[in-house]
């Protein structure tokens, strides 16, 4: 049994709206996973999906016979750093923007390596 891991740092997207999805796919297995991420709609799920198919790629250039067998068995998704603008308000208050960030972890769990 091993691990491979796909990471996606610095996504463009806030990490509440890639969690609903991780929560979907997570246990599942891979090529199931994906089935599940192409039919929904967000831009979250299209970010995942990248992400699970770059960890099911890494698993066949570790040398996984069979990725048909290949299980989730992490998918996390935490904030990531904040680019921080400031936008100004009535009476000379500022209001701060902030464009979040996300760091996408997938990672599959082969039952065999080559």
């Amino acid at each position: 049994m091993s691990i491979i891991t796909a990471t996606h740092r610095h996504a463009r997207i806030s990490a509440t709206k890639v969690r609903p999805f991780a929560d979907l796919i997570r246990g599942l297995s891979a090529a199931e996973g994906v089935e599940r991420l192409r039919y929904v709609p967000n831009r979250g799920a299209r970010f995942l999906e990248k992400v699970l198919k770059s960890a099911i790629a890494n698993a066949e250039d570790r040398g996984v016979r069979n990725p048909d067998r290949l299980k989730i068995s992490e998918c996390r998704v935490d904030g990531g750093p904040m680019f921080k603008r400031v936008r100004p308000r009535a009476r000379g208050m500022a209001f701060v923007i902030r464009r979040r960030t996300a760091h996408i972890h997938v990672s599959v769990l082969a039952p065999e390596l080559g």
